[in-house]
């Protein structure tokens, strides 16, 4: 199953939205046949898995990351391929949360006489799709929000000033953040100050997974823009993966029509206190399959983010210099005046990325 696990990790840069999944099928100790899914509407790692090892299969045990599936959807269902090719053990990590196969495939595999176990290093597994399965569970994706900061926690000097605060190899690495997103979040002040691209720029090589010539996948470009004040002239509105401009009802129609000339797709989302609602914004994007969002903005909107409740994880690159009290900090949060308002975090990892320490944190309780 660790074989399976690290498979189905090459997966991490092109599946989306489908779920990252590893297969691996053993035989009188030995692996027969192993694979993982790559792109959506291409085989399941059960069915690579299969045609790799041939008449070998019958009889051999799968070790699969995910439960295999039932249904009918870009691909046929891999249970009945299992069961056409004579597989007598099926062991998965973890229960598929998609409510069309949810148990089921596994109950279809012992009604046909194939023995099955589940929940072997299933937390190991559920790390591989955070997204997939929030998506899937509470109709909302992971929301992972990236920050650079000085060590004295601030974004940007009081000028707005902020290239760069982190080093290139921190940059880097956000860059493979992005490319495992499959959306990234912004406010239409970042847009205007920054006029920034907001895609992934890393060689192929720099992805695991990823053959030589094959396509980067492009994560969809969000942008909160309540008031429609982005210029169609933007930066990101021409570039691959496309960009969704979210604004409430009503707000300038002729802008709206001339951002959708320009190549953006311009939604309509519940408004709070005169600002696009965030909870309904990600709603709409798990409803278009968005797995996993990155939320790259100001302190504005990551502020609402945070005490919304909306973001699971944070990933902040702290730079070993000092910008001063008056330069900008990491979020807005209005009302904190007591030690007891105080957001509590809990720091999950904390790895050197060049001069620079990074900090993936969620958010916990007091």
């Amino acid at each position: 199953m660790a074989r399976a696990i690290r498979l189905a990790r090459l997966g991490l840069y092109t599946t989306d939205p489908n779920p990252r999944v590893g297969c691996v099928l053993a035989r009188d100790g030995e692996i027969v046949g192993e694979g993982w899914h790559r792109w959506a509407g291409e085989p399941h790692a059960e069915r690579i898995a299969l045609a790799a090892a041939g008449d070998r299969a019958r009889g051999a045990t799968a070790y699969v990351t995910l439960e295999p599936c039932c249904h009918q959807g870009r691909t046929p269902p891999c249970t009945e391929a299992l069961l056409a090719a004579g597989v007598k053990r099926v062991v998965a990590a973890m229960v598929d949360p998609n409510p069309l196969v949810s148990g089921e495939g596994l109950a279809r595999l012992r009604d046909a006489g194939v023995q099955t176990e589940s929940g072997l290093l299933e937390s190991e597994a559920a790390a591989l799709n955070p997204g997939f399965i929030k998506r899937m569970v509470q109709g909302l994706p992971y929301c992972r929000c990236k920050l650079a900061a000085s060590l004295d926690g601030r974004t940007a000097m009081a000028s707005g000033e902020s290239q760069w605060i982190s080093s290139e190899a921190s940059r880097r690495d956000v860059h493979r953040l992005r490319a495992r997103s499959s959306a990234i979040v912004t406010g239409v002040g970042t847009l205007l100050a920054d006029d920034p691209s907001m895609t992934v720029r890393l060689a192929t090589t720099d992805l695991p997974g990823l053959g030589s010539g094959e396509p980067v996948r492009q994560p969809l470009r969000v942008v909160v823009d309540s008031r429609l004040r982005t210029p169609a002239s933007a930066r990101m509105l021409a570039l691959p993966g496309g960009t969704l401009i979210a604004c409430v009802a009503g707000a300038d129609p002729a802008r709206a029509m001339e951002l959708r000339a320009a190549g953006a797709r311009v939604e309509e989302l519940p408004e709070d206190r005169g600002r696009v609602h965030l909870e309904s914004l990600l709603r709409r994007l798990a409803d278009q399959e968005v797995n996993e969002v990155l939320l790259e903005a100001g302190p504005t909107l990551a502020g609402t983010a945070l005490t919304s409740g909306l973001i699971d994880e944070l990933v902040l690159y702290t730079a070993p210099h000092l910008m001063g009290d008056g330069a900008r900090g990491l979020f807005q949060l209005p009302g904190l005046e007591r030690m007891e308002h105080r957001i509590p975090l809990v720091i999950e990892e904390v790895r050197r990325i060049g001069p620079d320490l990074r900090l993936r944190l969620r958010p916990g309780r007091v």
